[in-house]
This record gives C-alpha cells, structure tokens and sequence, in this order.
C-alpha cells in the first residue's frame, strides 16, 4: 500500500497546522487563560474540544464522506450548494482573511509607529496580500512555504514566549471574569469558535490531499489515510501550543487585567518578559502566523469558485478575493470580530452536526431522512438564537426556543436537532409502512 514516510507524514501535518494557526489561534488561547484564570485548566479543556478536537474530527469527516461536497449532499444538493457557499465566504473574503491583515497589522505595525495614520493600515495591507497572493498562486508547493520554512519559525518564536512566561511569571492567577464564573468550560467551547477552525477543517483536507499527491501517492485509499494522519499531527501541536498560550495568559491574569483580547494580553506580557525586543518577537509571531493561514484560506477558496466558475481562472479567483479582502481588512479587528460573533453562532452548529452525521453514518443509512430533517431543524434553531443575541425577537418563536435546556448556555440547537432525528425516524418507518401496503 502506498504510503508517505516519516518525514513527509510529519510535514503534512506541521502544513496543516499552520493552515490552522492564524489570528483567531493566537488571540482567543492567552484571552481565555486570562479571563478564566484560576479556572484555566477547565476552560482550556472546553476550548480544546471546539478548536482542536472538532476540526480534526471534521478533516476526517470530510475526508472519509468522500467531500465536503459529497457529505453536504446527503441533506440536498441545494443546500449543499448554498452552505459551503457561505462557508467559504465566511472563511474567506468577508471575515477570516481580512482578520489575518487586521490582527497582524496591529501587532506588526502599531507597536512601532508614533502615530498611526489613515493611510498606514492601506499600504500594509496591500503588501501582505500581494504576498500572501503570490504564494497561494502555487497551492501544490505550501509544503514548502508553510511546512519547511514559515511553520518552524512560528513554533520557536512561541516556546520562546511560553519560556519566558515560565521562567519569570508576569503574576499569579486570577478569579475568573468575563463569563467564566460559573460554567468556564462551556464558555470555552464557545469561545473556541472564534477561531474559525472547524469551519476551514471542512475545507483544508482537499488542499492537503493535493500535496500528498504531489508526493506520489495517486491511491484514493492511501491519500484519505495520509490525510487523516495530517490531521491527528496537527491535533498534537496545536494542543502544545494552545497549552502553551493558555498558560501565558492565565499566569498573568492577575497583572494586565482590563485586557479587551489577546492582543493585549500578549503585548504587554512580552514587553514585560523581553522589553522591545518582545514587541519585535510578538510581532514576528503574528506575521508569520497570519500569513500562513490567509495563504491557506486563499488557496482554498480560489480552488472552489474555480470549480464552480471555471471561466474564472485559480488565479484570478485568487486575485479578486486577495483584493475584496485588503478592502474589508481596512474596517479594523475590533468591527471584524464583533460581524464574525452572529455568523458564526449561526453556521458552526451546523458544521458539529454534519461532522456527528458523518461519523454515524454506518448506524443512520437506512433512514436517509435523518441528514435533512437534523440540519433543517438545526439551522432554524441556529438562526433563531443567533437573531437573538443581537435583540431581534420573532414573535412567540424566540420566547419558545429560550425554554429550551441548554439554550442559555449557547446550545439551542442541541434539542431541535434530537427532535429532528426522531421525526425523521418516525417519517422513514411511515413511508416504509405505506410502501409494504401498496405491494
């Protein structure tokens, strides 16, 4: 059986990690370690099981349902179409790859001017996506980028941080704030949201599988199990690293407190540890990052609206969304995090439940009326919770939904969903019934 060795194995998952590690990776780990605080071994294990154990599961989901495509069509071509459209809009030009030239402008740049001016933030960010473009015009040779090159960077410039952390403790943990008072792992698990993990999860595997073909691997078979493998290594060093940046943040809760995100938090730490030549090293560490994962997202996406338009070159789609993302990446962090919070509350439940439909499907195939009668009721309840989080109310439904268990701790979706597996039980064996009468 064809298979990569070691060495190959190993850098397909450092390439998919650092697809992964972007904005959202480096700011949401130290945030959550410095609001949960005394609470911070918890928390992290709830952020771990949304931004590392689900988008591992969903790579190989997705890679074992044949697609992304393929698993999505078990509910309805339509739909398919229109949520992984969605997906990879969210994912892609209007929100994740303008926070990559957001996040790391305000950590490579801002530092380092007197006076930020209008301007500054345009000219940045058109250099780093011309980078990031020229890059992702060549998604078979991200190995090379990422894997050998960038990735290894990355990692030494964290454990530098974390050592420092360790060595000479900016403080001593604090009493838990900003909603991890009471159920700091829940708060976790949705916090872990924020990095946009799982959704890109659905999408990363085909970019992988392109490289480990590019190895020589051609058997259908072999290149799902080289994936998986990817998927399980990159598991393994995010929770290294994520422990890592937990740590430096829960130990200097009780130090920087106010801190309105990680950004913050991780400045003001490593000038505390190194001075200067912290700002310089934390800058590094956004950069590289940020870029790894908005070459990542661009070569994704332009690989998917080539398929769907293929008139419009790889290139050119890579072009056009390099350049609509340099455009909303101008609006700031601040507005793009504040946008992502309701999409995301909106479309990640549904992502959870196709990943969990993918994986039972050996035990569901005979009542394939599972996959459209689950997600309706899932993306319903989704939207619904999500509308409300922002004060806009439907009539009698919003008060009905809030009675639901788990609703208040940001699973509403959970019961409609058990709800819709029953009803597409019940529907299956009613139309098994009538078919058995008619013969």
């Amino acid at each position: 059986m064809e298979k990569l060795d070691k060495k190959n194995r190993l850098l397909m998952g450092i390439t998919l990690f650092s697809m992964f590690f972007g904005a959202g990776n480096l700011i949401f780990p130290p945030f959550v370690g410095a609001m949960a605080g005394k609470s911070s071994l918890i928390a992290g294990a709830g952020f771990a099981l949304s931004a590392i154990g689900l988008p591992i599961l969903g790579v190989a989901a997705v890679t074992k349902s044949g697609g992304l495509e393929n698993l999505a069509s078990r509910v309805h071509k339509k739909f398919a179409f229109v949520y992984i459209l969605i997906l990879y809009l969210s994912i892609g030009p209007c929100l994740a790859i303008p926070r990559t030239a957001s996040t790391s402008f305000s950590m490579a740049v801002v530092p380092f001017v007197k006076e930020v001016k209008e301007g500054h933030q345009l000219i940045y960010s058109i250099v780093f996506f011309v980078v990031a473009m020229l890059i992702a015009l060549k998604p078979e040779k991200l190995t090379e980028y990422l894997g050998k090159k960038l990735t290894p960077c990355l990692l030494v410039l964290i454990v530098i941080i974390f050592v420092g952390s360790f060595l000479h403790p900016a403080g001593k943990l604090a009493l838990p704030t900003g909603g991890y008072e009471e159920l700091p792992m829940i708060k976790g698990f949705l916090d872990g949201y924020q990095t946009m993990d799982t959704l890109a999860a659905l999408n990363f595997g085909m970019i992988i599988a392109m490289n480990i073909r590019e190895k020589g691997i051609q058997k259908e078979q072999s290149i799902m199990k080289e994936t998986i493998f990817a998927g399980w290594i990159a598991g393994i060093i995010l929770c290294i690293v994520y422990g890592m940046l937990l740590y430096t943040g829960a130990i200097s809760s009780d130090t920087f407190k106010g801190a309105k995100d990680g950004t913050e938090i991780l400045t003001a730490l490593t000038q505390f540890l190194f001075g200067r030549v912290g700002v310089i090293i934390l800058a590094l560490v956004f950069l590289i990052a940020c870029l790894n994962t908005c070459i990542g997202l661009l070569s994704c996406c332009g690989k998917y609206f080539h398929s769907i338009v293929p008139k419009i070159s790889y290139r050119n789609w890579v072009f056009l969304f390099a350049f609509v993302s340099m455009i909303i990446s101008n609006i700031g962090l601040t507005k793009i995090l504040e946008l992502s919070v309701p999409v995301l509350n909106a479309i990640y439940p549904v992502a959870i439940v196709l990943i969990i439909l993918a994986y039972i499907e050996p035990f569901i195939g005979r009542y394939r009326a599972i996959y459209p009668f689950v997600v309706t009721f899932c993306v319903i309840s989704s939207i619904i919770e999500a509308l409300e989080k922002k004060n806009i109310v439907i009539y009698g439904i919003t008060s009905l939904m809030k009675q639901m268990p788990f609703y208040n701790a940001g699973f509403g979706w959970i019961i409609p969903s058990i709800v819709g597996v029953i009803l597409a039980i019940l529907y299956s064996e009613i139309i098994k019934g009538k078919v058995k009468k008619i013969h």
